[in-house]
């Protein structure tokens, strides 16, 4: 008798979907995918009401591709591929292989932090290309023409619930995937098929008791086990925002100038994490901190070549510049008012007003003197507010 139920939880036999699934998942792993799970094509109503309810709170605003039209459609591989019967997710470690090591160099040269997935090319190019080359496979495989539809974190498809549902992990309270051999160190991609694979059975496996991440983040992004309000959170804030950073979470964010990964570090999960292999198809930049100052000087032309291939440049030069200014106002470092003086004269206001905003944590008679100038002939109306906040807290005990 076959089985008739559902195919969540189903157990596989080995049949023509079995053996499918099979080539499938070593052909992903001879691509350098460090995970492979299959989930059966079904709509995720639950995860969509989940993320329907974060848009509704207001978590989300900020990124206007999460709305409700799209996270419906996200949680339907019918809506993104017509007659899709397989998900197939992997994933690949982005965890370097040596970890720490930047205390010295940050003292030494006014440095910010860097998250450690930003340490590498540009995930999206290299996992898309690899995904390609396992659709192609799989068009081998299946003797036949089958349609295949890629994601990358840059569509339309909740990733992170169908890793899930594959059995690549589970969901960590701060939201990310927690996987058993890499951690949350992983970078996801999926691929919807026409082609029917056997599933994997989702693990049974929960953070338990642990609230770790959620005193760790400073800023108190992660509002309630597994809801993080992005407005609050310093990898939204570095990353995605583009308007000033809230004056009340600046102090917060630290020497964080691109993601933050604190959430991350607590997890006993990633405690004995396994790093990326060398076979990985990303490549190390060398970025794993900025030179604050010499940020604040980079040009254009200089910031394209720099960041060609990498995530950083989703930040966008101007954005860079914003974070640094934070940076430094937290480090309080005399050494950074030489360039922050001259950041002061920046041609976008939105690095002007976060230099001033800088000089007054730093304080002292020369960050006094510079913002009574800036104050003085400043004509932008928001900078000119931000230099006077700055100049009172230059006189709060």
């Amino acid at each position: 008798m076959g089985v008739t139920k559902g195919r969540l939880g189903m157990k596989p036999r080995d049949t023509e979907a079995a053996r499918l699934a099979r080539l499938v998942k070593a052909r992903a792993k001879s691509l350098g995918f460090d995970l492979v799970g299959v989930a059966p094509a079904e709509p995720l109503a639950d995860h969509q009401r989940v993320a329907q309810e974060r848009v509704r709170r207001g978590y989300l605003e900020g990124m206007p591709w999460f709305n409700h039209e799209r996270v419906a459609r996200a949680a339907d591989p019918q809506r993104l591929l017509p007659g899709a019967r397989s998900v197939i997710v992997v994933g690949l470690s982005y965890l370097p292989p040596e970890s720490g090591g930047q205390t010295g160099k940050q003292a030494a040269t006014l440095a910010g932090k860097v998250a450690r997935y930003a340490r590498w090319t540009d995930y999206h190019v290299a996992m898309k290309a690899k995904l390609r080359e396992l659709a192609a496979a799989i068009q081998e495989f299946a003797g036949r023409q089958v349609k295949v539809r890629v994601f990358v974190d840059d569509g339309a498809l909740l990733e992170r619930a169908f890793a899930e549902r594959a059995g690549l992990g589970w969901f960590g309270k701060n939201t990310n995937i927690l996987t058993q051999a890499h951690g949350s160190w992983v970078f996801l991609g999926a691929l919807i098929t026409d082609l029917d694979l056997a599933p994997d059975a989702p693990l049974k496996k929960t953070c338990g008791e642990c609230t770790r991440c959620m005193p760790a983040c400073p800023t108190g992004a992660i509002v309630a086990p597994y809801a993080v309000d992005a407005r609050r959170c310093i990898s939204y804030l570095t990353i995605e925002h583009r308007g000033p950073v809230p004056r009340e979470l600046r102090p917060l964010m630290g020497d964080w100038v691109f993601g933050c990964d604190l959430c991350q570090e607590v997890c006993p999960v990633n405690r004995d994490a396994t790093p990326a292999s060398e076979a990985s198809p990303l490549k190390r930049t060398g970025h794993d901190v900025l030179g604050l100052t010499s940020l604040l000087s980079m040009t254009q032309e200089e910031f394209a070549e720099r960041f060609r291939d990498s995530p950083i440049n989703r930040a966008k030069l101007v954005g860079l510049q914003r974070n640094a200014c934070v940076a430094l106002g937290n480090l309080h470092d005399p050494r950074a008012v030489p360039a922050l003086c001259r950041a002061l004269a920046h041609a976008e206001p939105l690095v002007r007003g976060h230099a001033a905003w800088a000089l007054g944590r730093i304080s002292g008679p020369e960050a006094q003197r510079l913002l009574e100038e800036a104050l003085e002939a400043e004509r932008d109306a928001w900078v000119r507010e931000e230099v006077g906040e700055a100049l009172k807290d230059l006189h709060t005990p």
